[in-house]
């Protein structure tokens, strides 16, 4: 992350509050309100959904965005500027409130309402890579493919609790019709899934084939302009080393795959690139 501006409090803001924010948590909602009216000139907008929410950062003019919501606001909102193709010029400001903050308090951004929006008025802007797919995603944090886990079975406490998981079990199988794809079915009953065959290729290199299975595939922007790709191969016997490499195009290829960018899951697809965007956005974090 590079450190290219600081803000005066003189600075006009457009403090944009998401709705799932004022459901959640209205008293820090209320308290970033204050904090920031204190410290500069504010315009608020409460867009009641994610239309109005455009709308709203489109006609932003020259007031500095101030978010104040959760790590799906935060991803809509770069997503928005992404497609606006603004976010090279825009800096974002956030004031993490609601129930999915992880990816806001990984980029550094305080989760408290007071330590959050003092950050937006006294801060410093850091230019931050991202990942940008072949469909026109992006990703901030994280990019994971998983391998659809065994789901956990707890152990059996008695007998009667061994019949009510069977009768569950039994209930879920008449529900639910067969799917056709990795499923199968274990000695107890539970559906298991098979590994992961994927092609992972790293600036053009293959890093692991479809010969092999695969338990994940993490992808993340690093501080450099590369992305840090990890893939973790089924283990036979001993546990395998993960395959690690860095680069600025990764493509992922194979039999259709979900993947989860942050906090959300998209797919199936049969194949995604993704390339680093060094410095893309900006964030305003504690100087």
């Amino acid at each position: 992350m590079a450190e290219v501006a600081t803000f005066a409090t003189s600075d006009q803001l457009l403090v944009v509050i998401d709705p799932v924010a004022r459901r959640t948590d209205g008293e820090s909602v209320r308290i970033a309100k204050d904090v920031l009216s204190a410290g500069a000139a504010t315009k608020v907008c409460m867009p009641e959904g994610p239309e109005e929410f455009a709308r709203v950062l489109a006609r932003r003019g020259s007031r500095r965005p101030v978010l104040v919501g959760d790590d799906r606001a935060l991803m809509r909102t770069v997503s928005l500027l992404h497609r606006q193709r603004e976010l090279a010029g825009c800096a974002l400001s956030m004031v993490p409130v609601g129930g999915a903050l992880s990816l806001a308090g990984a980029l550094g951004v305080p989760t408290g309402a007071v330590a959050a929006a003092r950050a937006v008025l006294d801060g410093v802007v850091r230019r931050m890579d991202l990942l940008v797919d072949d469909s026109d995603g992006v990703v901030l944090g994280a990019l994971r493919i998983p391998s659809l886990p065994s789901p956990a079975v707890p152990s059996p406490a008695g007998s009667g609790h061994a019949s009510w998981l069977r009768t569950c079990q039994s209930l879920v199988r008449t529900l639910v019709p067969a799917r056709p794809s990795r499923e199968r079915e274990s000695l107890d009953g539970v559906p298991r899934f098979a590994p992961a065959r994927l092609r992972v290729e790293v600036d053009g290199v293959t890093l692991v084939d479809l010969d092999q299975p695969v338990e994940t595939v993490s992808v993340r922007p690093s501080a450099s302009g590369l992305a840090e790709v990890e893939v973790r191969p089924v283990s036979v016997g001993a546990e395998a080393s993960p395959l690690c490499a860095r680069g600025r195009s990764v493509t992922v290829s194979g039999a259709d795959f979900r993947y989860r960018a942050d906090a959300v899951v998209a797919g199936p697809v049969r194949t995604r690139t993704w390339v680093v965007r060094e410095g893309a956005w900006g964030l305003t974090l504690p100087g």
